[in-house]
């Protein structure tokens, strides 16, 4: 039995090194990004956030 490889065209494969924490950080914004819920929210508050709706961090700490 042989085997045989057959190439069509040409493929000049590229590689790129990442760093694992750099990999899962690209893996996570990519399943934000192709959730069309989550992006929705998210173009919700930065509106909310142009037009002034908001609390900062300071405001909420000192009401408790």
């Amino acid at each position: 039995m042989s085997s045989e490889i057959k190439s069509f065209g040409e493929h000049k494969a590229r590689w790129v090194t990442i760093s694992s924490d750099e990999y899962e950080s690209m893996k996570s914004t990519l399943e934000i990004m192709s959730d069309p819920e989550l992006m929705q929210q998210i173009e919700e508050s930065r509106e909310d956030f142009k037009a002034g709706r908001y609390i900062e961090l300071r405001e909420l700490i000192e009401e408790e």
